[in-house]
């Protein structure tokens, strides 16, 4: 879900992105992985963006991932070969604050060989830098803050002034997505306007695609054959989505693959979080 809307937030305002990582509003056009000869690696978590001079590769990451630094590396040969006359700019963007060390790798080493990238920790990012731009306006609510709730709260008044109308909506559904991963359900909906969010194109992709028949259950029931292989904490996080959006819980239990124990766990530290 969260690379979902990651992903879409800069295919969407590859420019706003371009002008954050670059420096420079360079003009930039997708890059399908099949260009790259080689069949691609985690193919949801890659984001190219190309110029004529430059090639901007994204990955955005949830958990840390031991095997990063290596997808590096092997995404920054496979770009020399097909396009050698070009630079490559490689980011990867932490939005989950942990105490991890492998958060803070940026480089790939193999006996002679040494490769390295750039990484961000939204939680080290001064907010200033994401209000500035419709397409960063989402992430805000995950850098350097101590106040969250009024950083959503300055985030939505500014998305009130975005236009045309389905940028904003777009704007908004995944802020609220991305809010998700730091702050209570209770808290996005009281800041953020569900109608504005459901008339999203990222909203109904993410949330309405699989639902059959108007039933809300069958958000969770199209989100079973991605979820079922996933993390334990991928799941976990999932879940508590699911219970923010008042899916029952034997059917989280099922398409997750968690125990209702484990789910009502999840359910009952949510509330108790809250009332806190």
């Amino acid at each position: 879900m969260f690379d979902s809307t990651c992903k879409f937030l800069v295919e969407t305002f590859a420019d706003d992105f371009a002008t954050w990582l670059l420096g420079e509003p360079i003009s930039l056009t997708q890059l399908s992985p099949s260009e790259l000869s080689v069949e691609p690696i985690r193919a949801d978590a890659l984001i190219l963006l190309q110029s004529d001079e430059v090639v901007l590769h994204i990955e955005f990451q949830t958990q840390p991932d031991p095997d990063l630094p290596f997808r590096m590396a092997d995404y920054r040969l496979r770009v020399y070969r097909r396009f050698p006359q070009k630079t490559m700019r490689q980011v990867v963007i932490y939005l989950k604050e942990t105490g991890s060390d492998l958060v803070r790798e940026t480089f790939f080493t193999l006996e002679r060989t040494r490769h390295e990238f750039e990484v961000i920790r939204l939680w080290e990012e001064p907010t200033e830098r994401l209000l500035s731009s419709p397409g960063l306006l989402p992430l805000a609510v995950l850098s350097q803050t101590g106040v969250r709730s009024n950083v959503l709260q300055q985030v939505a008044q500014t998305i009130e002034q975005i236009s045309p109308r389905r940028v904003q909506s777009n704007v908004a559904a995944a802020t609220a997505i991305l809010a998700g991963l730091v702050l209570e359900p209770e808290v996005i909906r009281r800041v953020l306007r569900r109608e504005l969010m459901q008339e999203s194109t990222i909203y109904r992709e993410i949330w309405q695609e699989a639902k059959t028949e108007g039933k809300a259950e069958g958000i969770a029931e199209g989100k079973a054959e991605g979820i079922a292989e996933g993390k334990a904490e991928e799941r976990q996080e999932v879940a508590l989505n699911l219970l923010r959006e008042g899916i029952a819980i034997e059917t989280i239990s099922r398409v997750t693959g968690l125990s209702l124990e484990q789910v009502q766990q999840l359910h009952q530290a949510s509330a108790t979080n809250l009332e806190n």
